[in-house]
């Protein structure tokens, strides 16, 4: 048994470093809602040295809400916005030797692009136009795995160590109690239930039928990391390995 463990990078906080020697893929932002050239290139080049896969993590133009407010756009808007973005990216990882093998959606417009087939859309096809080999992360079960399935991308469903599920499979919105996780035995439990047993206990107690192949752990909470390394010893314990995704049948 094998999944996927990925983490958010240049977005400013202080745990990069550790995190990649934690994780088998980067999501590294792309200037648009936090980060830029120099954090770009610093992720890149320390993702090389630990061997971690590399993707954008591009958001919409929104740096003062840190790409968490959700935005009405043209669809050929954000399809411009995630070729800017994607190519800033690939021209630092080419310049290191590397490439940009996924692309998963930040903040707002990746729960937007889970039920909006118009956004779903315009990323999937500004993917496909730049490079059809690079994979998208998106929601596990969501409408944007899909299409992008359909458009003949590599879809990998993604389930979150930290956040709180609805039993139509979407996240508990970060306002609403039961959004987030913090307490470390029962995001073990949530994490073994979702790799293991392909399901996940909704707020409301029911389960959701699950199949993910990547797992984010945010970097950003005061236990991140203490967390992180417990989770990669717990999965080590139920004799479940750590790979890229692209490494991994989808």
């Amino acid at each position: 048994m094998q999944i996927d463990l990925n983490a958010d990078l240049g977005e400013g906080g202080d745990a990069d470093e550790a995190l990649l020697g934690l994780v088998s893929s980067a999501n590294i932002a792309c200037g648009w809602h936090a980060g830029g050239a120099n954090a770009m290139r610093d992720c890149v080049r320390l993702a090389v040295q630990r061997g971690v896969a590399i993707g954008a993590h591009p958001s919409f133009h929104d740096p003062d809400n840190f790409g968490r407010k959700e935005m009405q756009l043209p669809p050929d808007d954000i399809y411009a916005g995630i070729l800017y973005q994607l190519g800033a990216l690939s021209a630092i990882a080419q310049a290191e030797g590397v490439r940009v093998v996924h692309l998963k959606p930040h903040g707002a417009l990746y729960n937007q692009a889970a039920r909006d087939p118009a956004i779903a859309d315009a990323i999937i096809s500004a993917v496909h136009d730049f490079d059809p080999s690079v994979a998208v992360f998106g929601l596990a079960n969501s409408r944007f795995i899909a299409m992008a399935r359909e458009a003949g991308l590599a879809a990998i469903e993604e389930g979150f160590a930290d956040r709180g599920y609805r039993s139509d499979g979407s996240l508990v919105p970060r306002a609403e109690p039961g959004a987030l996780i913090d307490d470390e035995d029962q995001m073990l439990e949530h994490v073994l239930s979702m790799v293991r047993d392909k399901r996940v206990r909704a707020v409301t107690g029911a389960w959701v039928p699950l199949d993910v192949r990547t797992l984010c752990l945010h970097g950003d909470g005061p236990h991140a990391l203490a967390f992180a390394r417990k989770l990669r010893r717990t999965l080590a314990t139920n004799g479940i390995d750590v790979a890229p995704a692209s490494a991994l049948p989808h």
